[in-house]
């Protein structure tokens, strides 16, 4: 059975584990296929609402809104 001549020291021990966080903390946007816009994978596009070419959440539009307050 294999034994290690020296000890790793804790700087070594360090140096090996830290690669692993950098990939848990990346954020690479990805461009909508529907409207264009930046949005994260796997979730659901902001300015248009669609996840995965479906309409999830109904977004409102500027133009209803401004038509709204003229009304009131």
């Amino acid at each position: 059975m294999a034994v290690p001549k020296k000890a790793t020291s804790p700087s070594r021990k360090g140096k090996r584990r830290a690669g692993q966080h950098h990939k848990l903390y990346r954020k690479h946007p990805i461009s909508c296929p529907n409207c264009g816009d930046f949005t994260l994978p796997h979730s659901v596009c902001p300015s248009c609402g669609t996840f995965k070419g479906m309409e999830v959440i109904k977004i409102k539009v500027a133009e209803e809104e401004a038509s709204s307050e003229s009304e009131a």
